[in-house]
């Protein structure tokens, strides 16, 4: 197989579209909980489960302490009890759903999706003036460059500098899924000779053992926020979880009837969504790995990518209908936020959340906006509660497959079809000189062949 074949079948992959899904569209709710026996077993599961948690006599295990557990693979055994206590919507679970229509207009209700801060323990003086936020644009800072055509490999950059560190080489075939842990120490890389890669980021050297299971190509990758388990998706319709120290399947989910397109973990790592090309998102609970929550669409549209909020009470899906919807898991229902203006209809694309405003932890507003790519080559900013475009920028020549947030730096990272990486900078002012430069400068790294 030459380079051009491997580009045109490989990569990116293109979702089956105008598969056969009428045979999908037979179900009497949009939410499958409100027809599914199988799940009513799976409730009077949760409610032996739940007792036996809050009641000490009836279970007898310590409450999460990071000394006495940080070694063990499943979260299990450290789940805060509070996840118990104040997630109310798992005590709904233990009744039989109800049946939702998704025809009416978009809910008009706030919505939060940010963590709570921690009270201050010294109240300024200005604590009472409340500062409204304000969205700051992004603005070009680097452009990496270096990836070849037909080459499986993974490179790292410095981000502040632009300076290459590392290039793994490992892979027989394409990589399509990239994951980073935690503390970022180890990376993990999804590939079609549908093995995963540990890699530990300081050497850039491979972990011997690669985790192996899936039968068919690696399509989307997740690290648990502890670091200790890693959930996978495959184009063989499952959803394997790993043990990432003794690097073995932990469980393996039959979840979908089509490719998996993507997986993640909510803020505590107790659950897991996935979604297909069947149209469905599904959400797991971790420790057993049942089904609890299965969402669709009256469209039944593919969906390609799925994305916890921060605060872990919503998910966010990306469809290839060009839309991006906010769903309400806890309530088994969409909450009726629908962002566009980008055209998604032909590939995989994925996006992020992130906050603007006060982002130092100050007395002022904070709000979130989502960030996705496009396949004419644009980058979209929505605001979470209005869905109004705060920005919108010429990011890539050709379709922006990727695109992830750090918060902590105010940064935004974007890939696409022309190969190049792009690192995106809030900045406080409009930078002098022409569109695309940052203090007058652009950035370019290209590695020597």
């Amino acid at each position: 197989m030459d380079d051009s074949d491997f580009e045109q079948e490989h990569a990116p992959k293109k979702r089956r579209v105008n598969g056969s899904y009428e045979a999908q569209t037979g179900y009497s709710s949009p939410d499958e909980l409100a027809a599914s026996p199988v799940h009513d077993d799976t409730f009077h599961q949760r409610t032996s489960s739940n007792a036996s948690r809050e009641n000490p006599s009836l279970h007898q295990r310590n409450i999460y302490s990071p000394a006495d557990h940080g070694d063990s693979a499943d979260e299990l055994d450290h789940v805060p009890r509070q996840f118990y206590y104040n997630t109310s919507w798992k005590q709904s679970l233990l009744q039989p759903a109800p049946r939702y229509r998704l025809e009416t207009p978009d809910a008009p209700t706030e919505i939060s999706i940010i963590t709570p801060r921690e009270p201050s323990r010294s109240p300024s003086p200005l604590a009472s003036h409340h500062r409204e936020a304000i969205y700051i644009p992004y603005k070009l800072k680097m452009v990496l460059k270096g990836h070849r055509q037909g080459v499986a490999a993974v490179k790292i950059w410095d981000a502040s500098t632009g300076k290459p560190l590392h290039t793994l080489e490992g892979h027989l075939a394409g990589i399509s899924s990239i994951a980073w842990s935690p503390d970022s120490k180890i990376l993990a890389s999804g590939s079609d000779d549908k093995s995963i890669r540990l890699w530990n980021v300081s050497t850039g050297k491979a972990y011997p053992v690669p985790l192996l299971g899936h039968h068919n190509y690696i399509y989307s990758l997740a690290f648990s926020p502890k670091g200790n388990m890693l959930v996978s998706g495959s184009y063989d319709e499952a959803v394997f979880l790993w043990d990432v120290r003794a690097a073995r399947v932990m469980r393996s989910l039959p979840a979908h009837s089509d490719p998996v397109g993507g997986v993640d973990f909510c803020r505590d790592g107790t659950l897991i969504a996935s979604c297909a090309s069947d149209g469905l998102i599904r959400i797991w609970d971790t420790p057993t790995g049942q089904c609890l929550r299965t969402l669709v669409h009256e469209d039944n549209a593919p969906v390609t990518s799925v994305r916890f909020s921060p605060n872990g009470k919503f998910v966010l899906a990306w469809t290839l209908d060009s839309c991006v919807r906010l769903w309400d898991y806890e309530r088994g229902r969409c909450v009726k936020k629908t962002y566009q203006g980008h055209v998604n209809t032909r590939f995989s694309l994925s996006g992020s959340f992130g906050i603007y405003g006060d982002t130092n932890e100050g007395r002022g507003e904070r709000k979130a906006f989502i960030v996705s790519g496009s396949e004419d080559g644009e980058m979209l900013w929505w605001d979470v509660q209005s869905k109004e475009i705060l920005q919108k920028e010429e990011a890539h020549e050709g379709c922006v497959l990727g695109v992830d947030t750090w918060e902590k730096g105010g940064l935004v990272v974007s890939c696409g079809l022309d190969k190049l990486v792009r690192i995106w900078e809030r900045v406080d002012q409009e930078p002098e000189g022409v569109a695309g430069e940052v203090n007058g400068v652009v950035v370019e790294v290209e590695e020597k062949e």
